[in-house]
């Protein structure tokens, strides 16, 4: 079975996933994910999809992310790791599905708008 390559977004970043068989390594931008993020709550979100689905932990994943935070990063990862499982196993799908794994989530910052200070904060109004 040859690499499955899939890609993830959430809000400014974008993380390629590849997947190949292998001991279940995940390696994200050449470090170990758990050196990339150390905290525990970040580590979940990536090795989820692999704990929900029979057969995920089998695979070696590497991850190349861009752009956002550290926790957009790692939704996008997520997003691109269960895709990956979907396109290697079919049977993967309804548990991942259930999770809300497989949905991209469109929410980004709203820009700013001239004539406020942010996106909707409005300077203080004086009628008189």
């Amino acid at each position: 079975m040859e690499v499955i390559n899939t890609v993830g977004r959430r809000k400014a970043s974008v993380a390629r996933v590849y997947l190949k068989p292998g001991s279940g390594n995940i390696t994200v931008n050449g470090k170990d994910y758990k050196v990339y993020f150390p905290m525990k709550n970040i580590q979940f979100n990536l090795e989820d999809p692999l704990n929900i689905t029979e057969g995920g932990s089998g695979f070696d994943v590497t991850v190349n992310v861009r752009g956002g935070g550290f926790k957009g990063q790692a939704e996008a990862i997520r997003l691109g790791i269960s895709r990956g499982l979907v396109k290697a196993n079919e049977d993967n799908k309804p548990p991942l599905k259930a999770k809300k794994y497989l949905t991209r989530d469109a929410r980004v910052v709203e820009r700013k708008k001239y004539g406020k200070p942010k996106a909707r904060k409005s300077f203080q109004f004086s009628k008189r």
